[in-house]
């Protein structure tokens, strides 16, 4: 409905417009201008070159809110943000930055026998950080193939029984005793196993499924259903701003996405060369990635600290690598320097126009990295799993 209203208020405004213009001579040097101005944009944008996003195609994305299988329901709308590049044969179609909207086309709960809760989601279109509407159709669900699903099931509760099998045996051996069990020729040992046995196979029968929860910063494949013709973008134009202070060269040559001691995938890890032809010491402790939403992430000491402690004085070059633990790894950062006496920025390069020069072959481990989350089970208070 709001698109609808949109589409009409759009409309309205071209005919008003049209109709103010031909009734009015003097505008229509306006309206020439205008066109003239969208050209030079799309321009300065767009290489010429139209590339096609492909059926079967795969997004990479980032919600903007958390989705919950306890929570929502069908219908319920949100938005995606794009985390990778979407790339042709010539260049980059879709960019970073670019949102998907989307609808919750499916829920289940999750049930006894191990049987998890699943959400589908539907998208319908994306925008552009250009403002171009594109309309796609793409599809995301955490629903196993049956067989795969049914397979997994299998496995977990055989995996009860066994282990309710051992300790059933155990449990005979302990209470009667290795004399008892060698004279009834082990059928204590069989007697044991099979309560065992039943007790694990009524813990498998009763145990819950886990819920869905998918976080912002969690990534989700969504899979496109459509063909859709795009222009290519220029690799200028999509370049970020940055921040430079004379005399001080600071490349990124290499980025690298980790996993912290806990097992979050939460660390970007920076191959630094500086050149300090500045005025300037700086510090490894004087720095920081800083996010598209202004958030601020220190170095961190789980990661690699060989530029954390390190002073630079003017005159001297360095390479280095530093850690930062960060909440989102799919959002545009900043590695950000600043002066220690004034407590400000003193330069801002991005880690977004660095990634361009990164090797395919650590995208992929980065991608793999980031992506390692594939079930979004939702943690569960232990004293829920038989409730």
């Amino acid at each position: 409905m709001k698109k609808k209203l949109l589409s009409i208020f759009i409309l309205m405004s071209f005919i008003l417009s049209n109709t103010i213009a031909l009734a009015d001579p003097l505008l229509e040097g306006g309206v020439m201008k205008s066109d003239q101005i969208r050209n030079d944009l799309e321009s300065e944008l767009f290489t010429g070159k139209v590339e096609t996003l492909n059926r079967s195609d795969i997004i990479h994305m980032t919600v903007s809110q958390v989705l919950d299988s306890n929570i929502n329901i069908e219908g319920d709308e949100f938005f995606a943000e794009v985390v990778n590049d979407v790339k042709g044969d010539s260049g980059i179609i879709i960019p970073k930055g670019s949102y998907a909207h989307g609808k919750i086309s499916a829920t289940t709960e999750a049930k006894r026998l191990g049987r998890e809760a699943t959400i589908s989601l539907d998208f319908d279109y994306l925008i552009t950080p250009d403002g171009r509407e594109i309309p796609i159709e793409g599809k995301m669900s955490t629903k196993m193939h049956p067989v795969a699903g049914a397979a997994k099931i299998v496995a977990q509760d055989v995996g009860y029984t066994a282990v309710g099998g051992l300790i059933g045996g155990f449990a005979a051996l302990n209470w009667l005793g290795l004399e008892a069990a060698i004279a009834s020729q082990g059928y204590t040992l069989a007697g044991g196993a099979a309560i065992g046995g039943a007790i694990g196979l009524g813990a498998a029968l009763i145990r819950k499924g886990n819920d869905v929860l998918i976080a912002p910063g969690d990534e989700i494949k969504v899979k496109i259903n459509t063909s859709v013709s795009l222009p290519v973008y220029k690799e200028s134009a999509l370049l970020q701003h940055e921040m430079l202070y004379p005399g001080l060269d600071i490349k990124i040559t290499n980025i690298k996405h980790q996993k912290d001691p806990f097992g979050e995938a939460n660390t970007i890890t920076l191959t630094v060369m500086i050149s300090n032809m500045s005025d300037k010491t700086i510090s490894g402790l004087d720095s920081a990635l800083v996010n598209d939403y202004n958030a601020v992430f220190r170095p961190s000491i789980f990661g690699d600290t060989k530029l954390m402690f390190k002073q630079i004085a003017p005159g001297e070059k360095y390479v280095g690598d530093i850690s930062y633990a960060v909440d989102n790894m799919g959002r545009k950062f900043w590695l950000t320097f600043y002066d220690r006496r004034m407590k400000k920025p003193l330069t801002k390069i991005s880690v977004d126009n660095a990634y361009k020069g990164v090797s395919d072959k650590v995208k992929k481990k980065n991608d793999k990295v980031r992506t390692s989350k594939s079930n979004f089970k939702k943690e569960r208070d232990l004293f829920e799993e038989f409730e």
